[in-house]
């Protein structure tokens, strides 16, 4: 054996090394450093996220997309953040309204950076198909198996064409995440999709909004109700639109036949009718006759919200306003709720009191 290694072994045994940290404490310095690691890496993250942001969310961008969609027949939206969601709301030449509001609860997490007691909330105008878009990036393969899946309904009339659910495993069962960023009066509404690996932003420009006033809706004076399932009214469109009407005229009656809905063509008319019995209709109350006509395309832009929800809440009041609110259910729990109002046709008496008005509305 070489007689330097052997005397390097024996001058090494006279100093063995001394580790800086013991072997008693060595587990809790390392558990130590594990946690403030930890805890600067979600420091860090939540800073970069949320300061500065008045609203932060990470929703099903899908789920998302299909409230929306029912609000479409508008290419501009009115966006509102409030401090218990969104609000979007559509409109049409003041003669139809569309709202979606997005509850806080259908975003994984929500904040909004504004004080409580401010009397406005953070409001702007943007584009709506180009939010859908956005919202729908990673949503192709998605639209194409449900397109397959009612493909191999052996029982798809064209009357049922229809039902999928918003919130559904279809919809939500996706690996990705969505995060809407609004920073401040008019910057843009940031739009970040992550699945996988890939991670796409997209900003959409925002604008002054208009702030048009909700069309007028007396709760208070309501002329009936009627809560039925919304897959019922589609049905009843269904029924109709092959007449390309121009008007459809809904009654409401103490008496029979109750609920009906008459449209006419350039050679026949067509009229469903609903009786009042609680297998078809959960409420109806009515006041007094109601009987007035509207647009029958403003009424089926609406269809969409017919085919997502699950209910329908058929309301009009003594001026002849029209409410549909739909009810949207989602796993978990989760409640949606879609509101359109529609202003009907001037009657007979209204234009002879009003001769110099030639809309029809």
């Amino acid at each position: 054996m070489d007689s330097s290694l052997h005397e390097l072994w024996h001058s090494a045994s006279g100093s063995p090394f001394q580790p800086a940290v013991g072997k008693g404490s060595q587990f809790l310095v390392g558990f130590v450093l594990l946690l403030l690691g930890l805890g600067l890496t979600g420091g860090f993250a939540f800073n970069r996220s949320l300061v500065g942001l008045p609203v932060y969310g990470v929703p099903a961008g899908l789920a998302i997309a299909c409230l929306l969609k029912c609000i479409s027949f508008a290419p501009k939206v009115d966006v509102q953040l409030t401090h218990y969601g969104i609000r979007f709301a559509a409109d049409h030449s003041r003669v139809m309204q569309g709202v979606a509001f997005l509850d806080q609860s259908l975003f994984t997490k929500y904040t909004l950076n504004w004080p409580e007691d401010a009397e406005t909330t953070p409001r702007f105008q943007m584009n709506l198909s180009a939010l859908l878009e956005a919202l729908q990036i990673f949503g192709a393969t998605d639209a194409a198996a449900r397109a397959a899946k009612t493909d191999a309904d052996a029982y798809r009339s064209n009357l049922r064409n229809y039902r999928p659910d918003a919130f559904s495993h279809q919809t939500l069962d996706m690996p990705g995440t969505c995060c809407l960023v609004y920073e401040e009066d008019g910057s843009p509404l940031g739009v970040i999709l992550e699945e996988s690996d890939v991670k796409t932003q997209c900003e959409i420009a925002t604008y002054m909004p208009d702030s048009p006033d909700d069309i007028p809706f007396d709760r208070d004076d309501l002329s009936f109700k009627v809560i039925m399932q919304a897959r019922w009214l589609l049905d009843s469109l269904s029924e109709l639109a092959p007449l390309s009407p121009a008007r459809i005229t809904i009654s409401a009656l103490p008496n029979a036949p109750y609920l009906k809905l008459a449209s006419s063509g350039a050679i026949s008319s067509a009229s469903v009718d609903f009786s009042n019995g609680r297998d078809l209709l959960e409420t109806f109350s009515v006041r007094e006759p109601w009987v007035q006509s509207f647009k029958f395309d403003l009424v089926k832009s609406a269809s969409e919200a017919m085919r997502i929800a699950t209910k329908v809440s058929f309301r009009g009041d003594a001026q002849g306003v029209l409410s549909l609110q739909f009810m949207v259910e989602g796993e978990g729990g989760l409640t949606s709720f879609l509101d359109f109002r529609f202003v009907p046709y001037i009657t007979q008496e209204d234009e002879e009191s009003e001769p110099e008005s030639d809309e029809g509305y």
